[in-house]
């Protein structure tokens, strides 16, 4: 960790707004977060996957396989916007300010944290349903 104060706003924004990639846990953990790292592939494959469909179809079996990843990636990513929005202060500065003077997040967070609720939400059940779709339909066409 550096020496510079970590907002909780700030991670709850970034886990909104580019989360899928990783940027939020880049911005308190660094570089060499290995969680972070687990972002982009799902992400870049799941994107690939809704690429393939609107070239190819519904009937293109691989993206139907890899369009549930970005789901998961975006519901991660939110989730942990959650998190860090519904920190304590207390407990936000013992873990990423320790020595630093105190950062709340204020409405910024609640904000972020609202928006996290309803956008992931909307994205883990549009992903259930779609993989469950995708499913039955499966077992339908089958003789």
């Amino acid at each position: 960790m550096s020496g510079a104060v970590k907002h909780k706003a700030v991670a709850t924004w970034l886990a909104l707004a580019v989360g899928v990639f990783g940027l939020h846990r880049f911005y308190l953990h660094g570089l060499k977060d290995r969680w972070g790292w687990l972002f982009p592939l799902p992400t870049l494959l799941g994107l690939v996957g809704l690429q393939r469909m609107e070239q190819l179809g519904q009937d293109d079996r691989l993206a139907w396989l890899l369009i549930p990843l970005l789901g998961a990636s975006l519901v991660a990513a939110l989730l942990g916007g959650i998190l860090y929005g519904l920190m304590p202060d207390e407990r936000w500065n013992e873990r990423f300010n320790a020595g630093q003077p105190a950062s709340t997040g204020g409405w910024a967070a609640v904000i972020g944290v609202v928006l996290c609720v309803f956008i992931g939400g909307t994205a883990l059940m549009a992903t259930i349903a779609f993989s469950a779709q995708r499913y039955f339909e499966s077992q339908a066409s089958e003789p």
